[in-house]
């Protein structure tokens, strides 16, 4: 599919990128702060995921149902999330209702009212989703291996926060932190679809008056890879698992063949992992693995759920496999058959516009550059079996992180 990328930087330090999509007529537009639970205290733990739900409660000029109907009224959707190093709002609507997409989200973040009353409010609905992640124990395993990997350091913070925490906040710390936070230079406006970069870089300038402050930049950390083995006791039915170590952060030359690794390990129904422990021993239901990247670090490691009475046998397994990647070269066949795999993945994945703003944002955020489709096929191609097995050796450590959710 033909993609045409395009950056302008305002005058007052926002950054417009977009990806030209003629085959679609729809458009995925994000507003990207770069701000997230790294970058708040262990008292302010879980404001930015805090205050993503407040802007959603109404602004100098729109109530929150207005907001609501603003864009679902002509078929569109508006929603955000916050991760560990940024907060995106963003809007999926038909290539002619852009300008009200930008209005919209413009007025989230520069007029929203945070309001006493409605601050109440939306703690317990934070509260609930706090609750409700405490009762799926696969998801809220990766918040613990966060915290049990990264110890004390920043992104070891969860984004939800606590339920102490959260019900601690007051209007001046939510206030104070926005106007930290939302500026200019802080903010990314991505869009990917039928548009034209232009207009929407003259409807940014237009809607967006948002103070012009210094760039954020997060708290950093030196993360040394230790050996933790930590076990959390809760009313579960199955243990839940993650093992893993620190690898490589986002802008790292060594990422396509560590997601090379991550194919061959626990990447899909045929990963070793998966045909070994599932169907050859029957220890686990759900197995795969995973590789995270952030701005100076990254994760790499593998989730399981298994019976209490098999968590030692299914580490030794996941041990066996990690001890073969990092102690044998797979052959060119294998390597090719992980290219096509991940090639595959990658294509399939960026087929809608919303994929492709995402992307297109992370790469501004990270590297400050646009990298096409056609540069990463040709960096996964460049990849060579030792490149994969000098990997392996690297992330595969032995002071690796054990995190388990178990009932006894």
């Amino acid at each position: 599919m033909e993609t045409i990328y395009k950056k302008t930087v305002l005058s007052n330090g926002i950054r417009v990128v977009t990806e030209y999509m003629p085959h679609v007529r729809s458009v995925s537009i994000g507003a990207w702060i770069e701000a997230g639970s790294r970058d708040e205290t262990p008292e302010t733990n879980g404001i930015s995921h805090f205050l993503e739900h407040m802007v959603f409660k109404g602004t100098v000029s729109r109530s929150s149902a207005a907001i609501a109907e603003s864009l679902e009224s002509v078929g569109g959707s508006l929603n955000a999330f916050t991760g560990k190093e940024v907060t995106c709002f963003y809007a999926n609507i038909l290539d002619e209702n852009i300008e009200l997409a930008v209005d919209v989200l413009s007025d989230l973040i520069g007029n929203a009212v945070i309001d006493a009353e409605n601050l109440i409010k939306e703690k317990l609905v934070v509260i609930e989703e706090i609750n409700s992640l405490e009762d799926t124990p696969d998801e809220l395993i990766h918040d613990y291996f966060h915290k049990d990997i990264f110890t004390d350091k920043p992104l070891s913070y969860p984004i939800l926060g606590t339920k102490d925490i959260v019900t601690s906040f007051e209007q001046t710390q939510l206030i104070e932190f926005r106007n930290q936070q939302y500026n200019s230079n802080n903010l990314v406006i991505a869009a990917a679809g039928n548009l034209d970069h232009h207009k929407l870089v003259t409807y940014a300038k237009e809607y967006f008056h948002i103070p012009s402050s210094k760039k954020n930049v997060h708290q950093n950390s030196n993360y040394t890879p230790k050996t933790v083995n930590q076990t959390y006791i809760k009313n579960v039915s199955q243990a839940h698992i993650c093992t893993g170590s620190i690898s490589v952060p986002y802008d790292d030359s060594r990422k396509y063949a560590l997601l090379l690794l991550h194919s061959l390990l626990g990447g899909g129904m045929s990963s070793r992992l998966f045909q070994n422990i599932r169907e050859k021993y029957g220890v686990a239901y759900s197995i795969y693995s995973f590789a995270d990247f952030f701005s100076d670090t990254g994760l790499f490691g593998v989730y399981l759920g298994v019976d209490t009475l098999n968590i030692s046998r299914a580490l030794k397994l996941v041990q066996q496999e990690f001890d073969r990647a990092k102690g044998e070269v797979i052959t060119i066949d294998e390597l090719n058959r992980l290219k096509c795999h991940l090639k595959g993945n990658l294509m399939l994945g960026l087929e809608s516009t919303h994929s492709r703003m995402n992307r297109l944002a992370k790469m501004e955020i990270n590297l400050n550059d646009y990298i096409s489709l056609d540069q990463v096929l040709n960096g996964i191609d460049a990849v060579k079996t030792e490149d994969v097995f000098s990997i392996a050796q690297h992330v595969l450590k032995d002071n690796m992180t054990t995190t388990i959710i178990t009932s006894k």
